[in-house]
Parts: structure tokens; C-alpha cells; sequence
């Protein structure tokens, strides 16, 4: 389960000291100075986040909007906020792929794959986080249920979906379309 550490001493944690863990195999992540603690992925996890981003690469690279990536990755967003989506894009960098994550100025879109040891941080802490930072799209991808839900800066509610997943970071090109069916039957063999 993803939890807040209860240390009295370090209210709130930054940057530097987060670098600092010792490796543990947890993931650790602080949004807005509090320091979060997760377990290793599941197999399931996994293989959907492969999945998905088998589907998103040839897109990205085909149309050169930028880089699909996955965790582990330490994404700064402030000096008290450092995330690891399970899968993002960065856009090019002057026409350019990104060679450090020091150029990773910002993100166009966030997946996380829902675990019960997160979903409670994925869809409230991390949301509200990715929202205020502007993220274009933020997907939570629900494997259970067999759903994404799609989160805009601006939006309240969630956009629930589970036919279809379009995904069109520039109007200019053509949408990539997700068919959810397919790709849930094919991460769980059905």
C-alpha cells in the first residue's frame, strides 16, 4: 500500500534527500514535500505497462512529438516534488530527443497503471499534482476494471473510458486510437 512515512523529524522532504534512500527495491516519490513508499510492480502491472507502450512508441516516433519512457525515472517537478509514472512522454527538445532527464522541461502525457497499494495516490495526490503542473493528459489505467480514466487539467471528473482510447497530443496529426478490448484480452490471455 502506498503510504505517507509517519517520520516526526522530516515534515518535509526534498530532492536531495530523497537521492539519498538507500536502494530497497520501494519506490519512494514525494509530491508537495511528503515522502510516498510503494512495493515492486506485479507481473499484470507490468505487462500492461509494457503493452501500453508498445502501442504508444511507433506513434511518438513515426510522428516525432517525443519520447515514451517508463519507471523507474525520478521526473522533478519542484525541488519538493519528485514522481516516477509508470510510463510518460516528453516532448522533443528543440526538434531533438532528450539526452538527460535535466532536459525534461515537462510532460504531454502520464500514465499510471492502478495497483491496490496506489490507486488511492494515483487518482488523488498524484492527480491533483500532474494537474496543477499542467500535464495534457493523465491517464489512469485500471487493469481490474478493464477501463481508463482520462484526466485534463482543467477536468473535475474523470473521462471513463473502455472501447476506445484516442490520443492526439498535436490536432495537426492524426489521433492514435487504443483499442481497450484488445489490449486488456491481450495482457490477461483472454
Amino acid at each position: 500500500m502506498a503510504m505517507v512515512t509517519a517520520d516526526t523529524e522530516r515534515k518535509h522532504w526534498t530532492a536531495a534527500e530523497l537521492r539519498a534512500i538507500p536502494d530497497d527495491r520501494n519506490r519512494y516519490e514525494i509530491i508537495d514535500g511528503d515522502l510516498f513508499v510503494t512495493p515492486s510492480p506485479s507481473w499484470s502491472h507490468q505487462i500492461l505497462s509494457q503493452e501500453i507502450f508498445q502501442l504508444l512508441h511507433p506513434y511518438t516516433a513515426t510522428h516525432q512529438i517525443g519520447q515514451i519512457l517508463w519507471a523507474p525515472a525520478d521526473i522533478a517537478l519542484a525541488d519538493d516534488t519528485v514522481v516516477e509514472p509508470d510510463l510518460f512522454v516528453v516532448p522533443l527538445v528543440g526538434g531533438k530527443l532528450s539526452h538527460s532527464w535535466e532536459q525534461v522541461g515537462r510532460l504531454l502525457l502520464v500514465i499510471e497503471i492502478l495497483s491496490p497499494s496506489t490507486a488511492r495516490m494515483d487518482r488523488t495526490v498524484k492527480r491533483r499534482r500532474y494537474q496543477r503542473e499542467g500535464v495534457p493528459e493523465y491517464w489512469i489505467v485500471d487493469g481490474n476494471a478493464r477501463l481508463v480514466e482520462r484526466w485534463r487539467p482543467a477536468d473535475n471528473r474523470p473521462e471513463i473510458l473502455t472501447e476506445n482510447l484516442p490520443w492526439q497530443p498535436d490536432p495537426a496529426l492524426p489521433a492514435l486510437d487504443i483499442d481497450l478490448p484488445r489490449l486488456f484480452a491481450v495482457v490477461f490471455g483472454e
